[in-house]
């Protein structure tokens, strides 16, 4: 009987994912300097993790206490919420308390794979309003596995996957640890 051995590849450690998030958050106040018409919005759930550290980043470096921050939960948006034999999705909390009307929205996501999740998001963020234009920022871009023709505006870092490695990205305040590993 074989056993199979899961193996793990570290892409960004502590050190180089503090780096990643401080050039984000540098491009990001190169496009758009105050903040005056943009927001940032992170998509629920593990988004928020990499929207919190961009927000707080960004602020510090505009110093702008407020700039507008929301978290989007895009549950029922998704195409596969009512397909038999999917594990009931928990559905997170919304929180835009500002309107996205005619504004400069970035998404922010964690990991992006087929496309499907920023396609989700960008539905369920017209019921907020509409927006001037949408960007997308993410930490990791899996590029060869996009079944829907989205690309992101912001990369951390780009990795060619196959369709049975996983992506796993780990933040201190939840999981104890900064770190990216590619899981094989």
């Amino acid at each position: 009987m074989l056993k199979s051995h899961v193996q793990l590849k570290t892409l960004l450690d502590n050190k180089q994912l503090d780096i990643t998030l401080q050039r984000l958050a540098h491009q990001l106040v190169e496009n758009h300097l105050q903040f005056k018409d943009t927001v940032i919005i992170g998509i629920q759930p593990r988004g928020i993790w990499l929207s919190d550290r961009i927000a707080a980043i960004v602020s510090r470096i505009t110093k702008e206490k407020n700039i507008p921050y929301g978290k989007l939960d895009i549950t029922f948006y998704r195409d596969d919420v009512h397909q038999a034999g999917q594990e009931m999705n928990v559905p997170s909390s919304t929180d835009i308390d500002f309107s996205i009307e005619n504004r400069n929205v970035i998404l922010v996501d964690d990991v992006l794979h087929t496309g499907r999740t920023i396609r989700s998001a960008m539905d369920a963020l017209i019921d907020f309003g509409r927006p001037k234009s949408v960007e997308l920022l993410v930490l990791i871009d899996r590029r060869f596995s996009r079944e829907l023709p989205i690309q992101p505006d912001y990369v951390g870092q780009t990795v060619d996957t196959i369709i049975t490695q996983k992506v796993k990205v780990h933040w201190k305040e939840k999981d104890g640890k900064d770190e990216v590993v590619l899981i094989d």
